[in-house]
C-alpha cells in the first residue's frame, strides 16, 4: 500500500462573484489557507481591522456576499487506484470543483470532508476552484423554508452548522466568516487505507490501564488484513476479518501510570502507534477513569471525588485560523496558574483544534466539551439532522485519545430556554432540539465513547420532568446576578454545581487604548461599541451597589472601581459555593478569554492581559481558602494532605490596633471543609466602619471587613513606595509598598506605562506597618517612579475617601 499526502496551502486567490464596496483586483485578492475572507481582505489593506474602533459595523456586508477561492496544483499519477480532496474544514456553505467539475459540497464548518477526485485529475495542472454560499443567504432560505426558531439573538445561526457567536454575542462582534478554516491536502493510494482509528483510554476495575482501539478501513479487496497496536511497551497484532471494515481490540497497558488533572497529581502521555499494512498512525494518550454522580454531579477521577475549579472557554478569536500553538498554550498557562482545573468549551463555538486538546492532556487542565448548540431552538429537519450526525461521530473520534476530556454535554442554555423563555409558545408543534440532546447525541457518545459520561445540557437537572435550574440535583447557571441582584445573592443558594456564573469588568487599560482611538470615557462612542451586553455600562454601574462609590465622569476611577467590583463579584462566590463542599462540586466562572478587545464577563481580556479577576482568581481559587460566612470561619482544604495548625483570628481597628485575639488548633483532611465558628470576641465589632477581622492559618490569611467600603472610615491612603530595578537577564523592576495607614485592596497597572508590562501581584491588603512587593516585568520604562504614582498604584482609599 503506497499512500501520498500532497498539500494545498499555496497560491490561492480569493474573488467576490457579487457586486462589493470596495474595489478588489481584476485577478482576485492573494489568499491565505487555512484562512478566511476577512483575515485576507484585512492582508490586502482593503477593510479596516474589525477588532479596532466601530470598523465591525462597515464590514457585514461579507457575510451576505458569494467568494471563491480558487488555486493550481501539479499531478503525477504513480500507479495510484485512488484520491481524494481532504478538507479538514470548510467555512461553511462551500461547493467544490476540480477542473470545472463538481466534486462535492459542505454545509458544515464543524467536519471535514473527503471527496473521491482520481476521475477527474488530470496530469500535470489542475484547477481547484472552493466557491462559498453567502452563510446568511443559506441560513435564511432554510429559516423559511423550516420556518423561524426562537433564540436569545436575531441571527439565523440555529439553521447554519457554524460557529453561532460568529453572528455576534453578548460579548462578541458580528463576523460572519467564509473560507477554507482548516488544512486541505490531496491523498492518493492504492490498496486498504486505515480510515479512522478511534482510541479509548481507561483503567479497568483493577485500576489497570487499557486501551480500546477500533480501525476502520477503505478499501476495495476483501483479503484479512493484519494490524498491529503498540502502547507504552505493550503490542498486541489484530486482525480485520475478510470482507469486512473494522476491527476492534483490546490492549492492557500495566507499566502506565494514570493521569491526573494537575490538582491532583502528574500527567504522564504514552505514544500509541496503530500499523496496518504500510500505514503509520501515531498518537499519543493517557490513561483514566473518569464517572460523573450524576444527582451531585460530582467528577470522580481514577476514583478520587475532584472539586472542579473552572473556567468557560469561548473561542480565542473570531478568526481562530489565526490562532497558533503558543497562543493557546499562553492562555491555557494563565488557566492554570490561576488554579483553574477544568476548561469547559462552551456550546456557541467550536470543537478546538487538535493543539487545545494536546495542550490540556499537557497541562492536566480536565475539558467539559459542549456540542455545537446554544441560546436558540434548532430545527431537526434534514439536512441539519445528518449533518449533526456526521459532525458528532467525527469529534467524539477524534477528540477520544485525550485523557484531559471528561464530558460531552448536549448544549448550552437550550434545555433552559426552552422551559423559561418562551419558547414553547413561539414554537407550537416546531422541533426544536430535543431529539439532539436526548436521543441521538447520547446514542452516538454511548457508541463511539462510552468510557465518557454524556450529560444532555447545561443548565441541566439529570431528568427532562425536572426544571432544568433545579439547584438540588445536577448544574445551574446563575445570571440574576450580574442582570439584576447585588452579588451578596450569590449566598442566597447552594447549588450543586455551578456551571456559568460572572461578572463584567473592562479590559486593561492598554487594551482598550489600542482598541478604540477617540477619547477614553464610559460613554463614548467607540468604547460604547466595545460593550456588547445589553444595558451593559449601566449594569456595571448599578453592580457597585453599596459595595464601592460611584466614579462619577473620571474615566480612571471607572476603569479600576468596575474591575474591582468584577473581582471581588466572583470570588465572593466562588468563597460561598467552595465553602459547601462536599454538597457543592463545582464552579465554572463566566469566562477565561475574550476573542476581541471588549468590556465583558473575561478574567483574561482580548489582548492577552490579566485583569483585577484574574488575580482574585488564583487567590480564591488555591488549593487552600480561608472563607469567612455566616458567623464562621471555613477552612477549605482541597490539597492531597491535611491542613493543621492553630488559626489565629485578630480583629483590628482601621489603624491597625489589635481589639481583640484568639487562638483555634484546627486539622482540616485532605479534600474537605472544616467549620469553625468565631468566638465572640472576634465576631462582631464595636464599630463596623472602623474595624476588620484577620485569620491566618499558616500562609494563608484572610483579611474581611465588617461594613461595605462606602460605610468604612477609611483614611486617606499614605505609603511610601522603593522601586528598584531587578536583577537578571530580563528587564523588570521590583516595588516595594510600605504601608503607613491601612490599604485597601493594593493594585499596581503597569500597562498604564508600558503595554508589555506586567506585574505579579494585585489586590492586596496592608495593615499599617506592613509591606508588599510587586513584580514588574516586560518592558524597560523610561520613568520607573510613576510605577508608584497614580493611575498607576491604585487603592480603594483613592476613592473611598474624598
Amino acid at each position: 500500500m503506497t499512500l501520498r499526502h500532497l498539500p494545498l496551502h499555496d497560491g490561492w486567490t480569493l474573488t467576490a462573484e457579487s457586486p462589493v464596496p470596495l474595489g478588489l483586483p481584476a485577478g482576485g485578492v492573494p489568499a491565505t489557507v487555512p484562512g478566511c475572507v476577512h483575515t485576507d481582505l484585512l492582508a490586502a489593506g482593503l477593510i479596516d481591522d474589525p477588532y479596532l474602533d466601530d470598523n465591525e459595523n462597515r464590514l457585514g456586508w461579507i457575510g451576505r456576499t458569494d467568494w471563491t477561492y480558487r488555486t493550481t496544483f501539479d499531478w503525477t499519477p504513480d500507479g495510484d487506484d485512488h484520491a481524494d480532496l481532504c478538507f479538514d474544514g470548510l467555512d461553511t456553505v462551500a461547493t467544490v470543483l476540480l477542473n470545472g467539475i463538481e466534486v462535492g459540497r459542505s454545509a458544515n464548518q464543524h467536519r471535514g470532508h473527503r471527496f473521491p477526485v482520481r476521475a477527474v485529475l488530470a496530469e500535470g495542472a489542475n484547477t481547484l476552484d472552493v466557491r462559498f454560499t453567502a452563510p446568511y443567504t443559506y441560513a435564511e432560505e432554510l429559516r423559511e423554508r423550516l420556518g423561524d426558531r426562537p433564540g436569545a439573538y436575531a441571527e439565523p445561526y440555529a439553521f447554519l452548522r457554524k460557529m453561532a457567536c460568529n453572528f455576534g454575542w453578548d460579548w462578541g462582534p458580528t463576523l460572519v466568516t467564509s473560507g477554507i478554516w482548516r488544512p486541505v491536502a490531496l491523498e492518493t493510494w492504492s490498496g486498504p487505507r486505515i480510515a479512522s482509528v478511534t482510541l479509548l483510554p481507561d483503567l479497568d476495575d483493577a485500576g489497570v490501564a487499557r486501551l480500546a482501539v477500533t480501525v476502520e478501513v477503505d478499501r476495495s479487496g476483501q483479503e484479512a488484513l493484519e494490524a498491529v497496536v503498540e502502547a507504552a511497551g505493550e503490542r498486541t497484532a489484530f486482525t480485520v476479518l475478510a470482507g469486512e471494515d473494522r476491527a476492534t481490540v483490546t490492549l492492557s497497558v500495566p507499566g502506565a501510570a494514570p493521569w491526573w488533572p494537575h490538582s491532583h497529581g502528574e500527567q504522564p502521555l504514552y505514544a500509541v502507534t496503530v500499523r496496518l499494512g504500510g500505514q503509520v498512525r501515531r498518537f499519543r494518550t493517557g490513561f483514566r477513569g473518569v464517572t460523573l454522580e450524576r444527582e451531585a454531579f460530582r467528577f470522580v477521577v481514577n476514583g478520587e471525588p475532584v472539586f472542579v475549579r473552572g473556567v468557560n472557554w469561548i473561542p480565542e478569536d473570531c478568526f481562530p485560523s489565526r490562532l497558533t500553538r503558543q497562543r493557546i498554550s499562553d492562555r491555557l498557562d494563565q488557566a492554570v496558574a490561576a488554579g483553574v482545573n477544568l476548561v469547559r468549551v462552551w456550546g456557541g463555538g467550536l470543537y478546538e483544534s487538535d493543539d487545545f486538546y494536546e495542550l490540556c492532556d499537557e497541562k492536566g487542565l480536565l475539558v467539559w466539551q459542549d456540542f455545537p448548540f446554544a441560546c436558540a431552538a434548532y430545527p431537526e429537519e434534514q439536512p441539519l439532522w445528518d449533518q449533526v450526525a456526521a459532525e458528532a461521530r467525527e469529534n467524539v473520534t477524534r477528540l477520544a485519545p485525550h485523557p484531559s476530556l471528561v464530558l460531552w454535554c448536549g448544549n448550552n442554555e437550550n434545555l433552559e430556554g426552552h422551559a423559561d423563555w418562551g419558547w414553547q409558545k413561539e414554537l407550537g408543534d416546531r422541533t426544536w432540539g430535543y431529539g439532539y440532546y436526548h436521543e441521538l447525541l447520547p446514542a452516538i457518545v454511548a457508541e463511539t465513547d462510552p468510557t465518557r459520561p454524556y450529560w444532555p445540557g447545561s443548565p441541566y437537572s439529570g431528568t427532562p420532568d425536572a426544571h432544568p435550574q433545579d439547584p438540588a440535583s445536577g448544574t445551574v447557571h446563575i445570571w440574576d446576578v450580574w442582570n439584576r441582584a447585588d452579588y451578596r445573592a450569590y449566598a442566597d443558594r447552594v447549588p450543586r454545581f455551578v456551571a456559568e456564573f460572572g461578572f463584567q469588568g473592562p479590559p486593561a487599560y492598554a487594551t482598550l487604548r489600542r482598541a478604540v482611538s477617540g477619547p477614553l470615557t464610559p460613554d463614548a462612542p467607540l468604547v460604547a461599541h466595545h460593550q456588547k451586553a445589553e444595558d451593559g455600562n449601566a449594569k456595571l454601574l448599578r453592580g457597585l451597589g453599596d459595595h464601592l462609590p460611584q466614579p462619577g465622569a473620571d474615566f480612571d476611577d471607572w476603569l479600576w472601581l468596575t474591575q474591582l467590583n468584577q473581582a471581588r463579584a466572583v470570588a465572593f462566590g466562588i468563597r460561598h459555593f467552595r465553602s459547601h463542599t462536599p454538597y457543592c462540586m463545582g464552579t465554572i466562572v463566566w469566562q477565561l478569554n475574550d476573542c476581541w478587545p471588549v468590556v465583558s464577563w473575561a478574567a483574561v481580556d482580548g489582548d492577552g492581559r490579566r485583569k483585577p479577576l484574574w488575580y482574585a482568581l488564583r487567590a480564591v481559587y488555591a488549593d487552600r481558602l480561608i472563607a469567612v460566612r455566616d458567623g464562621a470561619v471555613h477552612l477549605v482544604n482541597d490539597a492531597p494532605a491535611a491542613w493543621t495548625g492553630t488559626l489565629r483570628l485578630t480583629r483590628h481597628g482601621l489603624d491597625g490596633a489589635v481589639l481583640a485575639e484568639d487562638e483555634v488548633v484546627v486539622s482540616t483532611a485532605a479534600r474537605s471543609v472544616t467549620r469553625v465558628p468565631l468566638p465572640p470576641s472576634v465576631a462582631e465589632p464595636a464599630d463596623r466602619t472602623r474595624e476588620l477581622l484577620v485569620a491566618c492559618l499558616g500562609d494563608t490569611r484572610a483579611v474581611e471587613f465588617y461594613e461595605e467600603d462606602t460605610r468604612l472610615a477609611l483614611p486617606p491612603a499614605r505609603y511610601d513606595v522603593t522601586v528598584t530595578e531587578s536583577g537578571g537577564t530580563a528587564p523588570g523592576y521590583r516595588v516595594e509598598v510600605t504601608a503607613r495607614t491601612l490599604l485597601r485592596d493594593l493594585a499596581l497597572f503597569p500597562d498604564r506605562l508600558d503595554p508589555a508590562a506586567e506585574v505579579d501581584e494585585m489586590l492586596v491588603t496592608l495593615l499599617p506597618g506592613e509591606s508588599a512587593v510587586f513584580t514588574v516585568t516586560g518592558a524597560v520604562l523610561a520613568d520607573p517612579d510613576a510605577l508608584g504614582a497614580h493611575p498607576v498604584l491604585r487603592c480603594v482609599n483613592d476613592v473611598v475617601t474624598r
